[in-house]
């Protein structure tokens, strides 16, 4: 099944104090890695969505990469980015079977989880979500189906995926992802993850 793939990277990062977006590891920045990473693990088309920061992040993105879809609304919470996403999604690849939205701030993200990802939600014969399941809870990245499009576009304020799992209007497979509730938002996050 084609899952296409929305990397939700719009956010202030206020709490970091800078954007956290272009914070490198390994030689790359974290956006430049999940859009490497999504790419590897044969999702397509990507999509970027972007708010603050948004030219300087893009310029760090480059030309020639994934399609970049603006979120004026960013400030409103990440259900606008989802909306946004979604929305570039119906014009960019109306055809998708699967939408797998994930953030650029987990370290322990790699290629083989997000493989893992889409060959449980395309094991599957009917709709489901293949969640990401770690520290007792389920969460993005995720994969939703076609059946699940229409409620992300209704998530309101600052709901992401969780959310929605939480509610799920289908069955959910949970992939477990050692590491997943390790994410960056501050800097004792940096140096607890080695920076």
């Amino acid at each position: 099944m084609s899952v296409t793939a929305i990397i939700l990277a719009a956010g202030g990062s206020r709490r970091l104090g800078r954007p956290k977006q272009l914070l490198v590891r390994d030689g790359e920045t974290l956006v430049a890695r999940a859009i490497r990473i999504v790419i590897e693990a044969g999702a397509a088309p990507v999509l970027v969505v972007l708010g603050a920061e948004h030219d300087a992040i893009q310029n760090a993105i480059g030309a020639g990469g994934p399609v970049i879809v603006a979120n004026e609304d960013w400030q409103q919470g990440m259900s606008t980015s989802i909306s946004a996403g979604m929305r570039a999604l119906a014009q960019h690849s109306p055809e998708s079977q699967g939408v797998l939205l994930l953030g650029c701030d987990q370290p322990r993200l790699n290629v083989d989880h997000l493989r893992e990802l889409i060959r449980a939600f395309d094991a599957q014969s009917g709709e489901v979500i293949a969640a990401s399941a770690y520290a007792g809870t389920q969460g993005a990245p995720a994969i939703f189906p076609r059946a699940a499009f229409p409620k992300l576009l209704d998530l309101r304020g600052d709901k992401g995926a969780r959310a929605l799992i939480a509610d799920a209007p289908c069955s959910v497979v949970a992939v477990p992802f050692e590491g997943g509730e390790i994410d960056i938002d501050s800097p004792q996050d940096l140096a607890q993850i080695g920076d």
